[in-house]
């Protein structure tokens, strides 16, 4: 955890000189959720302190119902300390000694006891975080296969994810990031054969961020982890689905787990990892094989499609006998076509914002608004073209079918660079800009990773694996991209 040096107090033996500077920094009187309970047991004073809200009501009764029936026994007691850890009904009890440790562990949830003639505070793990249940997740839906997802839960998370992994090397580090928020986030790894240096270098990412809290979560820190900058395409994998991690983990990724958020980041990651979907891996090999192709025909559609169309509006030469079809008529254009292609494109990405911000019973009704008003209405006024129309509405598909949303957000500003540029220089224009952008994709590095590895630098086998969904057993090894320690898989 990163913040600014500075020296812990520790507790004082005095419980009310404790009681009068935990009051102070925590507000208790002023803030409702902070609650305190004092009891007198064995002839000392205790105190126990929690978060309503946070703390599990139940947890805490059974504590004090423990408690008071070791006062009620009347039983002789020397080491009254000893006696009351004894009592205390739960798995998980630990000692801290200072002001800054027991505030922190009582505003993650944990219950804090303090005892007359004590310097230190027994902490009891007695969280139980609002949420909801782990249901599938909306983005990375599958016809067969687990319907449960990551919560905003990171207690539940590692949970799922352990479910999958009962390997006694899976490492969930935990670590407290926010000088203020003081955010819980799990650095997940399979000791040997996650790469070593890989893992650290991660773990030092962590702990060097700097801020007062991550009000974004899982954003905030995959922004410090890969220093991203200006660049639009996505250096790290988000997933809701445990199944996807723990697939991850088991080739040699590292998962970091934010709490407050039911998406995980997977790194290191590459192009090729945002295109693929638990889909193809849910059905047989030939039909998954068939899904990525037609998967990445729809990505190729989207980002092509439209600049080349337009490109043989503009240059009609170009065109073969066979395809001279294509292109409106002059007489149909009252609006010239790159116009129409900037006010199409913008009117589906106010439409892709909107039906976000529309509640469901809503949604049909913004359909209906978009096809008849905007798409039919339009076209009999002039405004737009048919074949306009068409092909947005292809390449808006073809993006939609990019289980990515980050790389389809990418993709589309990469379509709209393509469609200024052919509409500025034609044929030039289309192939100096996709040169750039593929050179531009080529340079990106992830974790100092190749982020087109396995097409750049070339590795066959793998990029077969890219191009076909193989079957399980023959995949023997691990992705040499994340430099496994172990790297065979399976004999």
């Amino acid at each position: 955890m990163s913040q600014q040096v500075e020296e812990k107090q520790s507790l004082f033996p005095q419980l009310h000189k404790n009681e009068k500077l935990l009051t102070e920094r925590l507000g208790i009187g002023t803030s409702y959720d902070v609650g305190i309970r004092k009891l007198n047991i064995l002839g000392k004073e205790i105190q126990i302190y929690y978060v309503n809200g946070l703390s599990n009501d139940q947890y805490v009764i059974e504590i004090l119902r423990e408690l008071m029936l070791l006062e009620s026994r009347g039983r002789e007691v020397h080491d009254v300390q000893k006696a009351i850890e004894n009592h205390l009904t739960h798995v998980q009890v630990e000692y801290k000694d200072t002001f800054e440790d027991c505030i922190t562990e009582l505003l993650s949830g944990l219950a804090v006891i303090l005892m007359e003639g004590k310097a230190e505070a027994f902490i009891v793990d007695v969280r139980n975080y609002p949420g909801r249940g782990p249901e599938e997740p909306d983005t990375e839906k599958v016809v067969r296969g687990a319907r449960d997802g990551y919560t905003e839960n990171i207690v539940e998370n590692t949970a799922l994810t352990r479910r999958r992994i009962r390997d006694p090397n899976l490492r969930n580090e935990m670590l407290r990031i926010g000088t203020r928020s003081q955010t819980d986030v799990c650095l997940s790894y399979i000791d040997g054969i996650a790469d070593p240096a890989l893992v650290e270098i991660v773990r030092k990412e962590l702990e060097s961020i700097n801020i007062d809290g991550l009000s974004m979560a899982d954003k905030v820190v995959e922004e410090y982890i890969v220093k991203q900058g200006n660049n639009p395409f996505p250096l790290v994998r988000y997933t809701e689905r445990p199944d996807v991690a723990a697939t991850h983990l088991l080739e040699g990724h590292v998962v970091v787990i934010v709490d407050a958020s039911p998406s995980v980041i997977i790194t290191p990651t590459t192009m090729f990892h945002h295109v693929q979907h638990a889909e193809e891996y849910r059905q047989a090999p030939a039909i998954g094989t068939f899904f990525r192709w037609v998967r990445f025909l729809g990505i190729l559609a989207g980002v092509f499609l439209v600049p080349l169309w337009l490109l043989m509006v503009l240059s009609p030469e170009m065109l073969p006998e066979m395809l001279d079809y294509i292109g409106p008529d002059n007489g149909d254009q009252n609006v010239p076509i790159f116009a129409q292609i900037l006010i199409a494109e913008f009117g589906i990405e106010l439409l892709r914002m909107a039906a976000i911000h529309t509640p469901s019973p809503l949604a049909t009704a913004l359909g209906l608004v978009a096809a008849l008003l905007i798409g039919e209405i339009a076209i009999e006024v002039g405004l737009f073209t048919a074949e306009v129309i068409l092909y947005i509405a292809a390449g808006a598909v073809g993006l939609f079918a990019t289980p990515s949303y980050e790389l389809g957000v990418a993709l589309k500003i990469s379509r709209l660079v393509l469609i200024v540029l052919v509409f500025l220089f034609e044929g030039p224009g289309f192939i100096i800009g996709t040169t750039i952008i593929f050179l531009l994709v080529c340079a990106i590095r992830s974790l100092n990773k190749p982020y087109l590895w396995p097409f750049l630098p070339f590795a066959p086998k793998e990029f077969w694996q890219i191009i076909v969904r193989t079957t399980v057993p023959t995949l023997r090894f691990r992705p040499k991209i994340v430099d496994p320690q172990d790297p065979i898989k399976q004999s």
